[in-house]
């Protein structure tokens, strides 16, 4: 049969993505990414501990990001992603600028980070003021305030579930539910942690309610990745990715709380 009418296919641009062993969440990834951008997926290797920042260093050495990156110049990726929040803000803001640039090393193409893509989204939308949701242990969660603090960044409020595996199977209630009690007065935007952790649908709904930007560690990563490539990220009615849905002005959440600027 002749199919030379159908022509293609299609060029397309690559984006490599290097995700912890656990990584369940590769289709929510694929739903920022428009149609003409593929997605090349490689693993860290597996290692029996549990979500910790033990695991966060584990998953972030050097040595094994450059044999990841090095399997993926295989199809020749435009930019490389690193897809852990917490693996790239366990070494601290110093830490995460070296992975990029070990990474950048061993592909000879830009790298990105999911907690550098957090800090970029951040200043896009203005944000110095957030509250978090996380699915992490009080520890990892304190972990990632300090990277927050030392780029800058208040937490005014947090909610977390202290989960060390399965993260992947948390219902999106249980998520709208976290941010609902995370949100204070003060906050300019909601950011939720993890690439393990569902958020695709959940964005809109809690930005009409809460009437703050709300971003997630997999809308941030795509978002920044295909910046490099020089195209959007797609997505319903999410702040980040369309300046028209930022809200101008946002109404009453929940009462302020001092003590929700510490641990206390």
């Amino acid at each position: 049969m002749d199919v030379s009418f159908l022509g293609g296919p299609r060029p397309q641009r690559g984006i490599g993505v290097v995700a912890p062993f656990d990584f369940a969440l590769d289709r929510e990834l694929w739903r920022w990414v428009p149609d003409d951008v593929s997605l090349h997926l490689t693993r860290t290797p597996f290692v029996p501990v549990e979500v910790s920042l033990d695991l966060a260093r584990l998953v972030s050495e050097h040595e094994t990001l450059g044999n990841a990156v090095r399997a993926l110049n295989a199809v020749a990726p435009e930019v490389v992603a690193y897809a852990c929040t917490s693996g790239s803000f366990v070494g601290g803001v110093a830490g995460e600028r070296a992975m990029c640039e070990a990474m950048t090393r061993a592909g000879a193409v830009p790298s990105v980070t999911t907690s550098g893509a957090l800090l970029e989204a951040l200043g896009e939308l203005g944000a110095r003021r957030i509250a978090l949701v996380t699915p992490y242990t009080i520890s990892v969660t304190q972990s990632l305030e300090e990277y927050l603090a030392e780029a800058g960044i208040t937490v005014t409020g947090r909610a977390s579930l202290g989960l060390t595996s399965h993260i992947w199977k948390v219902p999106y209630r249980e998520v709208v539910e976290m941010a609902r009690g995370s949100v204070r007065d003060s906050t300019e935007a909601l950011f939720i942690s993890c690439t393990n952790l569902p958020t695709y649908d959940v964005i809109p709904q809690l930005e009409a309610e809460l009437r703050i930007p709300v971003i997630s560690a997999n809308q941030v990563t795509m978002w920044a990745a295909l910046r490099h490539l020089g195209t959007r990220a797609v997505g319903p009615y999410q702040a980040l990715l369309d300046e028209s849905a930022r809200p101008r002005r946002r109404g009453p959440v929940l009462p302020e709380r001092n003590q929700q600027e510490g641990w206390a």
